[in-house]
């Protein structure tokens, strides 16, 4: 089977599968907070194009206004019921519909907002020559990004001097020794990851 074939049976079976969780989630969102169910945030995917990432809303409306990166996982936007769909990862599910649509993968370099990739050296921008993934071995790694910024001075400077260089380095080898096999394995690990 091919990446591509995966990725389609797989989302839509999945889209179809949970679809009441899907349900479920939407009707917790509306009944918590004020706002739309989904999150669209433009991102930039392969060959440096843009394109919209869905999610689940797990923060105030208009709090990406503020700043792009989530400081701990009691950012003070984060939604009551943000916190646990970030938690069990649930607000990622709905790039199911972004795989089935061809502009990501399950398993790819995540996406960076249009502002980080800017700052991309020409070794670097060469995350943007496969699709994005919903995860990878970097999401993994730096899975408590958000309490790793919390305890840095300046989170913004850490996020780019230290940790996104350093997620980079990971994609840049996925990319060089990539296989369908060991994306199988990096899906399992992150399932792993997500139960531990």
């Amino acid at each position: 089977m091919t990446k591509r074939a995966f990725d389609v049976v797989f989302s839509f079976a999945g889209l179809i599968i949970l679809s009441p969780v899907f349900l479920i989630t939407a009707i917790i969102i509306k009944a918590d907070s004020k706002g739309e169910v989904l999150y669209r945030q433009s991102r930039v995917g392969k060959n440096n194009s843009d394109f919209l990432l869905y999610k689940f809303r797990t923060m105030s409306k208009g709090s990406d206004t503020k700043s792009l990166l989530t400081i701990g996982n009691n950012d003070q936007r984060i939604t009551r019921a943000g916190y646990y769909l970030r938690k069990y990862k649930l607000d990622e599910l709905p790039q199911l519909i972004n795989v089935l649509k061809g502009e990501m993968s399950f398993v790819g370099p995540r996406p960076e907002v249009r502002k980080y990739v800017n700052l991309y050296t020409k070794e670097q921008m060469r995350v943007l020559v496969i699709k994005p993934g919903i995860t990878d071995l970097a999401s993994i790694h730096y899975r408590n990004e958000n309490e790793i910024l919390k305890n840095t001075a300046d989170p913004e400077k850490y996020y780019t001097d230290e940790i996104m260089p350093h997620k980079l380095k990971m994609n840049i080898a996925y990319i060089n020794d990539r296989s369908f096999f060991k994306d199988i394995k990096i899906i399992f690990k992150t399932f792993r990851a997500i139960i531990s």
